[in-house]
């Protein structure tokens, strides 16, 4: 069952597709998609309350035309050997064709201690197997091995976007095969878009996890889980299993619609949180993907008996005041 600490929500307003990272040195490092789309922010404070006030840092900016000049979507940061890194997609049009927007995946280096400061360097488009709308890249060690997730167009499936992953060679060049790992089949799934996105890595309990998103980004966003042994091979689509279900959903009851891209991180009492966004009303004007009050909200999850992640429900916007 969820644990009990409690967070005042919304932690951050107006910051979709929320990423937090704990280092070595104490602190949490915080990065999300603004409302503009134009650059990456990073945020930084030693307790995840401290993320509410930080001051955000400028790293990166969009270009005035060209791939990067449009839509700076979910930019993620990982430490890797010794380097800090940014994953983030962008598009060279904010328009789109045939209900897809042109965005590709890219990678930002820097070698300083501290990510907000020292220069970051652009090392390029990521390449997969063929061209097409690709998103929402996360990455993850396991065995020495480091492994890239992402969501991709595959203009022979229905849909916007499926669920693959690979082996790198480095942080930003993908080696050998590339396996789907899943592709919007359940109803769940398919509502507004046939979309699986935003996948987040969880490693416990033997097991290795992958949340994702699912259909629009309304209030029908939600969250999917594939599992796998830890043992298996990751490369192997056979070694995953799919819940049927979301695992977490918009509450009524709790007034909090389309949770999702989540990230995960542990906080100063060991306990697992859930960091994800979700809007506090239902009803849109417009496109979703230009409503601004996608807040990133924190929340204490738990373990099942049988090793499942319990995410619970999104809990209620907070009372209380800073």
């Amino acid at each position: 069952m969820p644990g009990n600490r409690e967070y005042i929500n919304p932690l951050v307003e107006q910051r979709a597709d929320p990423w937090v990272y704990k280092h070595t040195d104490g602190y949490y490092y915080f990065t999300a998609s603004v409302p503009a789309y134009d650059r990456i922010e990073i945020r930084r404070a030693l307790a995840l309350e401290g993320l509410t006030a930080a001051l955000p840092i400028t790293v990166w900016r969009k270009y005035d035309s060209g791939p990067l000049s449009a839509n700076i979507w979910a930019p993620e940061l990982h430490y890797i050997a010794g380097k800090w890194y940014i994953y983030f997609a962008a598009a060279h049009t904010s328009e789109t064709k045939e209900g897809l927007f042109d965005h590709r995946m890219y990678v930002l280096e820097n070698d300083s201690a501290n990510p907000l400061e020292g220069k970051w360097t652009e090392q390029g488009q990521v390449i997969t197997a063929w061209e097409s709308f690709a998103l929402d890249a996360t990455v993850f060690g396991h065995r020495g091995v480091l492994y890239y997730v992402w969501a991709q167009k595959d203009r022979e499936i229905e849909g916007n976007s499926n669920l693959y992953i690979s082996e790198m060679s480095n942080p930003w060049t993908l080696q050998g095969r590339q396996t789907m790992l899943s592709t919007p089949e359940y109803p769940w799934e398919v509502i507004g878009f046939r979309v699986n996105e935003g996948a987040a890595v969880l490693k416990r309990n033997g097991r290795i996890y992958i949340s994702y998103s699912a259909s629009a980004t309304d209030y029908n966003y939600c969250m999917g889980l594939l599992a796998a042994d830890e043992d298996s091979d990751l490369l192997d689509a056979g070694s995953w299993t799919k819940s049927a279900v979301p695992v977490f959903a918009t509450s009524e009851e709790n007034g909090q619609y389309g949770p999702g891209h989540n990230s995960f991180t542990v906080n100063e009492y060991g306990e697992d949180v859930l960091v994800y966004h979700a809007r506090n009303y239902k009803e849109i004007a417009g496109d979703p993907l230009y409503d601004p009050n996608r807040h990133t909200r924190v929340q204490v999850f738990g373990w099942k008996a049988d090793g499942l992640p319990d995410f619970g429900v999104p809990v209620k916007d907070s009372q209380l005041k800073r």
